[in-house]
């Protein structure tokens, strides 16, 4: 694909947003708001996988033949429990003391849909994310912001005062809610490439050394 792709970001999120703009690529927004009730028995990365797609497809409805639509689904998972978004504020004070001091996982799912050919592609990260033994003093400042309500698992990798994560060897931006170089390598099967050098300016942006981004751009399935 040589002409510039018109690309249409199936999310409202303000994180997708501030993700997908150090890719280069001009897009623009076209939230996608789908059923996100998990079926009996069915696994997160599936879980995500399927919203990710539903997404894609609810949104071609509005979109033109030439528009490339990207969807993404992110789900924080401790041990088989999927975490939704706290709906007060004892419940996300119940939710981080849940998380403190261990791993959990967070499982991301794009789709790409092309629209002129209706060429369908996805890709999944998991990334382990290992919570630090913050305190309860902690957890209540970090509350009293208001941040961890629209956030699932309760929590932003990247708030500045609360910094909940430590020693993460994963994917930084999947865990914020859009894997950057999985979108990379999923693009390249449509043949389109990016406007950017999107590991260096994901990384100098998230102030992050990612030591798995070669090993995603080279197809390796790691998160």
């Amino acid at each position: 694909m040589n002409e510039k792709p018109y690309l249409v970001l199936a999310s409202n999120s303000p994180r997708r947003r501030q993700l997908l703009a150090l890719t280069g690529w001009t897009f623009t927004v076209m939230p996608a708001e789908v059923d996100e009730r998990l079926w009996p028995g069915e696994a997160p990365g599936d879980y995500v996988l399927r919203l990710a797609q539903s997404k894609a497809r609810l949104c071609a409805e509005n979109a033109s033949e030439h528009d490339l639509i990207l969807a993404a689904d992110t789900a924080v998972v401790d041990g088989k429990d999927i975490l939704g978004k706290p709906k007060s504020g004892a419940e996300a004070t119940e939710i981080l003391a849940d998380l403190r001091g261990h791993s959990h996982r967070v499982c991301t799912a794009i789709a790409i849909l092309r629209m002129k050919d209706g060429c369908l592609v996805t890709d999944l990260c998991v990334t382990e994310v290992p919570m630090r033994a913050y305190s309860d003093e902690e957890v209540a400042d970090y509350v009293a912001t208001g941040d961890p309500l629209d956030k699932a698992g309760a929590y932003a990798i990247q708030h500045p005062q609360f910094q909940p994560v430590e020693k993460l060897s994963g994917c930084y931006a999947s865990v914020m809610g859009l894997p950057l170089c999985h979108l990379v390598r999923s693009l390249h099967q449509l043949e389109v490439t990016p406007a950017a050098d999107v590991p260096d300016s994901c990384q100098s942006t998230l102030n992050y050394q990612c030591p798995i981004f070669r090993a995603v751009l080279n197809g390796e399935q790691v998160g």
